[in-house]
């Protein structure tokens, strides 16, 4: 019988991550029915970014693949640059059979170029039997559907010490106003910094600034947000630039002040929190246990996590992630997506630790601990009102590059935050030129 997992606002603070970051023994369920037919001799190449123990859990879950099909199937790690080891492979037509990519607009890129096989068969099926409606948008492309969201980030968390907080008498807040009018403002004056700031690291402030769009604007924004649908300067935009400067205008709540936010790259912001106790909290996606534990504390206790903090009327939930493609038709290809895309290949996966699936049929107990089980749920729970990261879905020369685009723009707004019309001015300045 499946076990009930609560999902109050504080029940992230209170329960253990500690697999989120090493790998378990065995996994439940039963075994993997993804795929179909014998493929003994059929030989295929996967490649993903991942390596160290993301890689021997993938490649366990490969396995399953493997022992049910007879087929063969090769991993390969394109390193942390996915596009620069498939651009030439895909130039000299030797591309893998299916790649994992790291965003959806690498996706696009490459469905345009058609670089890319629609799912089919099995594939589709499981496709549209496994995920959301969203989920699948996501993985389409001019009205094909290309991907899977194989590996999921949960990235609407706040990590905190909870030694902090006890010593100036404040719990998790449940809603943004909770959060500066309470928690920050109580923990400043108990002489307790509240935040550290990743601010060197562009890419977290995208985080802080989706998290609170989402929240505050709307999914249907969201999406128009994504598309420039909207501009930049839309109200919407500049509503949420001040509401972040709500927390990032409060120089003496950051570590080092403004000039030490904008300095501290991710992860020394999290070892400015765990080890060196500079600060109380500090945002970030659930991999931050990994840098909380290789900065002394213990995920779970130490260090807790609760939701991030309702600024509209529901709180949001962002999640990052990793999208499976196929990239040649091969046999046996469409029965390796459709394995992917299956909630037994998925299953065993979240048994072995470390992993969060977006797949609709995984369920929460499918997770060794308590920790991503609750993630799993605020995922499953916020159906068709979750969102991908935004800053992966917009042209990379906007959404991702250092020292350009959004980065820029929010860094410029963290050093001063006096002028929300300004920086969402620069931020459509930027969309357009990187149309």
């Amino acid at each position: 019988m499946r076990e009930h997992v609560g999902t109050g606002r504080g029940a992230l603070a209170a329960v253990a991550a500690g697999a989120l970051v090493a790998a378990t023994a065995c996994s439940p369920g039963s075994a993997p029915s993804g795929g179909s037919g014998d493929l003994a001799g059929v030989e295929l190449l996967v490649a993903a970014k991942w390596t160290g123990v993301e890689e021997e859990n993938f490649t366990e879950v490969l396995a399953g693949f493997e022992e049910e099909t007879g087929a063969t199937v090769t991993y390969e790690s394109t390193g942390e640059d996915t596009g620069a080891y498939l651009g030439p492979k895909i130039e000299a037509g030797e591309p893998p059979d299916v790649a994992v990519l790291p965003q959806p607009g690498l996706l696009e890129e490459y469905a345009a170029q058609d670089a890319l096989v629609p799912l089919s068969g099995e594939a589709a099926t499981a496709l549209q039997e496994n995920y959301t409606g969203y989920w699948q948008d996501l993985g389409s492309f001019e009205g094909d559907s290309y991907g899977v969201l194989l590996k999921a980030a949960h990235k609407s968390i706040i990590w905190y010490r909870p030694d902090a907080f006890d010593q100036a008498g404040v719990t998790p807040p449940e809603t943004w106003d909770d959060l500066t009018g309470t928690t920050a403002s109580t923990l400043s004056d108990a002489g307790i910094t509240p935040f550290a700031m990743c601010g060197a690291s562009g890419w977290t402030l995208t985080d802080w600034f989706e998290n609170v769009y989402l929240s505050q604007a709307g999914p249907q924004k969201y999406d128009q947000l994504v598309n420039h649908e909207i501009p930049w300067t839309d109200d919407s935009v500049v509503q949420t630039l001040q509401t972040l400067a709500e927390v990032w205008g409060e120089g003496d709540w950051m570590a080092g002040g403004t000039q030490g936010a904008v300095q501290t790259d991710f992860p020394t912001c999290v070892s400015q929190v765990y080890g060196q106790e500079q600060a109380a909290m500090v945002y970030e996606a659930d991999f931050v246990a990994a840098s909380a534990q290789e900065a002394g504390a213990t995920v779970g206790e130490t260090a807790q996590a609760f939701p991030f903090p309702a600024v509209g009327d529901n709180a949001p939930v962002v999640v990052g992630g990793d999208i499976a493609v196929a990239m040649s038709e091969s046999e046996g290809v469409q029965q390796l997506m459709a394995y992917l895309a299956s909630p037994e290949a998925q299953t065993t996966w979240a048994g072995l630790g470390g992993y969060l699936s977006a797949n609709s049929q995984v369920q929460a107990d499918a997770y060794p601990e308590e920790f991503t089980q609750e993630l799993a749920q605020t995922i499953l729970e916020a159906g068709d009102d979750v969102r991908y990261d935004l800053s992966d879905q917009v042209p990379s020369q906007f959404g991702a590059t250092e020292g350009k685009g959004m980065w820029a723009a929010l860094q410029d707004f963290l050093r001063d935050p006096s002028d929300p019309e300004a920086a969402a001015q620069q931020l459509e300045q930027a969309a357009e030129k990187a149309e």
